[in-house]
């Protein structure tokens, strides 16, 4: 019996590209004859225009799962030293840029800040980041910069948290700050984070580069809450090796509770040490 042949497409070579000021990811069609390595510049054609961007990985459908809003586009070439020679240029002219922006800003009288400039490789647009509490009838101020800088101009306005990835480079933790260096998207973190983790309370110590509660908190709660889970909770009844008492508090990283025994004696007990409980407490917070 005959069958139809369905004739296969010849594999496409993909890789995911980091790419412009705000650090998009995306997936890049290569020519098959073009080898890349992780860290390669490359040239490449997205959305907003012609790029140079970053190489970190082949791409895997996977992958591609894990990135929201994913760019796409093409690898037009590996970079050379003349695209990197350009790269430069563009940027040593970026703070007088953002000053002559900033004079246009003050000009025209509008409540924005501008916090960064972005001037594509291939020149199709310039990209202005501001912050501003409302919204901002800027119609004369791009004209005044299309005037000034002879390109397509961009006003694009962003937040708090958006300014500290363009422009933060240290945290406490004297690392890189997580959102200009791994993170994909700003996950949402709550003071009840805080909280279970027991940090201070105190903004200046709890927050981070952009004002906000560190990013870190929501990277180490899955690990509290799931700890937490294990422990008796605050009020329960349990017997433990020591006796019989109640839990007052919870050390959750240390997998600990604070038990007070029919004797009145406050000890910290192990988690391995409480052999069953008789009275369940209160929910957790």
């Amino acid at each position: 019996m005959a069958t139809d042949l369905i004739e296969t497409p010849p594999p496409t070579k993909a890789y995911i590209v980091r790419h412009g000021s705000i650090r998009y990811l995306g997936e890049f069609q290569a020519p098959e004859d073009l080898l890349l390595n992780r860290f390669d510049s490359v040239v490449i054609q997205s959305e907003r225009g012609t790029e140079i961007g970053q190489v970190l990985t082949h791409s895997h459908p996977q992958a591609i799962k894990q990135i929201p809003n994913a760019t796409t586009g093409t690898i037009l070439r590996k970079a050379t030293s003349q695209d990197e020679e350009h790269a430069r240029y563009l940027q040593s002219a970026h703070q007088s840029r953002c000053d002559r922006a900033r004079a246009y800003v003050q000009e025209h009288n509008l409540a924005m800040q501008i916090v960064d400039e972005e001037c594509l490789f291939g020149g199709e647009r310039q990209i202005f980041y501001f912050l501003a509490e409302t919204r901002i009838d800027f119609r004369d101020l791009v004209k005044s910069l299309a005037k000034e800088f002879q390109k397509r101009i961009e006003l694009r306005q962003i937040g708090t948290r958006d300014e500290a990835k363009l422009l933060a480079d240290y945290g406490d933790c004297g690392r890189t700050v997580c959102c200009n260096s791994h993170m994909i998207t700003m996950p949402p973190v709550s003071m009840r984070m805080a909280k279970m983790q027991k940090a201070t309370l105190d903004p200046t110590k709890v927050s981070g580069r952009c004002g906000r509660l560190k990013c870190c908190l929501r990277f180490e709660q899955d690990v509290y809450e799931e700890f937490q889970a294990q422990l008796p909770p605050i009020a329960s009844l349990v017997v433990t090796t020591k006796g019989k008492g109640k839990v007052l508090a919870q050390e959750v990283l240390a997998r600990k509770v604070l038990i007070e025994f029919e004797d009145g004696r406050k000890i910290p007990v192990q988690l391995h040490e409480i052999l069953s409980r008789i009275h369940q407490g209160k929910p957790q917070e």
